[in-house]
């Protein structure tokens, strides 16, 4: 049961935020994702077999310390942004920022339940484990590597020339991705930062 709970947690957690990379970027001039019927939180329309259901699974049975993956990308043509330099940066801070504003919303719930005396303890663990895995997604995209929205706001602040040979690490990517989670590299770069969030919003540990 908490396996299926969490499974669903992250589910909720990619969708929101792939919804938020849209619509930021429909707001900021480009309506790609709008007209691909992507502006929804519809799960159907965010779903990837791989990176939304396989890979999460095989990380959580496999206890893996680091739980990611992701949905199908919401189309982005950042030729179509209003100031398509600038807006990049704000459409790749739009999903983080999205998990970590329903991460506040969730404690801010968290801490009434604990105030009152009104949840479960089943009820207090699953919103536990909803902020975490929100602050997780949220922290670890933004890590500056290829395509994680990090790298997004990294190309947007870079001189052009320099955004342009940054770009071309793209391809390697999920490569990186998978030699620094192996190493440790990442799980001991982002804990750090999710536990302090999730001790600053009341999450217990």
């Amino acid at each position: 049961m908490r396996f299926l709970i969490t499974l669903s947690i992250f589910f909720l957690a990619v969708i929101i935020h792939e919804y938020a990379h849209g619509w930021v970027a429909w707001k900021l001039g480009d309506s790609t994702a709008k007209n691909a019927g992507r502006l929804t939180l519809n799960p159907m329309a965010h779903i990837d077999a791989i990176g939304t259901i396989f890979l999460p699974m095989v990380l959580l049975i496999t206890k893996s310390p680091i739980v990611f993956g992701w949905a199908k990308p919401v189309p982005v043509d950042f030729h179509r942004l209003n100031n398509p330099k600038k807006d990049m940066v704000w459409v790749g801070l739009a999903g983080p920022a999205a998990n970590i504003l329903f991460a506040i919303f969730l404690s801010f719930i968290l801490k009434m339940s604990n105030l009152t005396l009104t949840g479960s303890p089943l009820f207090i663990s699953t919103l536990n484990s909803v902020i975490l895995i929100n602050l997780v997604l949220a922290v670890f995209n933004l890590l500056p590597i290829p395509p994680l929205d990090g790298s997004r706001v990294a190309m947007g602040l870079l001189p052009r020339d320099m955004a342009i040979k940054y770009a071309k690490l793209e391809p390697y990517g999920f490569m990186i991705i998978f030699g620094l989670l192996w190493l440790g590299v990442i799980g001991s770069v982002i804990w750090p930062i999710v536990m302090s969030l999730a001790r600053l919003l009341g999450v217990s540990i």
